[in-house]
C-alpha cells in the first residue's frame, strides 16, 4: 500500500481533466498516521462519514492546525449537528428545513459562518438521504433567502451497480436551474465521468487508502 503514490497518482488524474477541481480526501475509517501522510504533502481538505468519529479523531489536531478543512459527507441527525458545526467547515448532507434552521441558529448565536452543499436523493432511492428532486428550488430559496446559508452547491450519490452518467447530469441540470456554483459528486470509483459532467468537489478514499 502505497498512500501517497495513489494520492499523487489520483491528483494527477484530476489535474489533466480539470485542475480547478477540489479534492476531498475521504478519511472515514483509516488510522491518523495515515492521514498525516497525505496533510504533510501540503491537503488540507479531508471528510468525515460521522460526527463522533470526527470529534475523536481531529479535535486535538485542528486545535493547532486550523488551516484544515473538514467536510462532513455522511448522514447528519438533528441531536449531532451542534457538535458537528463546531468541528466542519463544510456539510454535505444538508437534506431537511430541521437541519437547516438548526445550523442557521447555531450561526447566530456563535457569529460563525460555515459552508453547504443540499443533497439530493437523485435515485430516488427509500434507503437514502436526500430531498426529492422536485423540491430543490424550494429548499434552496429557503436556506439562501430565509436562512442566510452559505449554500454552495448540491450533492449525490448516485445508485450502486448502476451507470452513473444520467444521474451526474441531473444534479447539473439542477445545479444549474438553482444559479449553484459547485457540485459535490463523484467517489472513488466514479470520479473521472462526475468531473466530466461538472462536479467541482470530488470525495475520493479508498483509491487512495486502498
Amino acid at each position: 500500500m502505497n498512500i501517497i503514490q495513489n494520492y499523487l497518482n489520483i491528483k494527477n488524474e484530476i489535474q489533466i481533466l480539470n485542475s480547478d477541481v477540489k479534492l476531498i480526501v475521504v478519511t472515514k475509517g483509516q488510522d491518523f498516521n495515515k492521514i498525516k501522510l497525505i496533510i504533510d504533502q501540503g491537503h488540507l481538505d479531508f471528510a468525515e462519514n460521522k460526527v463522533q468519529e470526527a470529534v475523536a479523531k481531529w479535535t486535538d489536531y485542528l486545535k493547532d492546525n486550523n488551516c484544515i478543512n473538514l467536510h462532513l459527507i455522511g448522514n447528519l441527525q438533528s441531536n449531532k449537528a451542534k457538535d458537528a458545526f463546531k468541528i466542519f467547515n463544510f456539510i454535505h448532507s444538508l437534506d431537511s428545513e430541521k437541519l437547516a434552521k438548526i445550523f442557521s441558529n447555531l450561526e447566530i448565536i456563535h457569529k460563525k459562518k460555515i459552508n453547504y452543499f443540499i443533497q439530493v436523493n437523485i435515485g430516488k432511492e427509500s434507503q437514502k438521504s436526500g430531498i426529492d428532486s422536485s423540491l430543490v428550488g424550494e429548499f434552496v430559496n429557503y436556506c439562501k433567502n430565509d436562512l442566510k446559508l452559505n449554500i454552495l452547491g448540491l450533492m449525490c450519490i448516485p445508485p450502486e451497480n448502476q451507470i452513473p452518467d444520467s444521474f451526474f447530469l441531473k444534479l447539473k441540470e439542477l445545479n444549474n436551474i438553482n444559479r449553484l456554483k459547485d457540485i459535490s459528486m463523484g467517489m472513488s470509483g466514479d470520479f473521472k465521468v462526475a468531473i466530466n459532467h461538472g462536479a467541482t468537489y470530488v470525495r475520493i478514499g479508498s483509491a487512495i487508502f486502498s
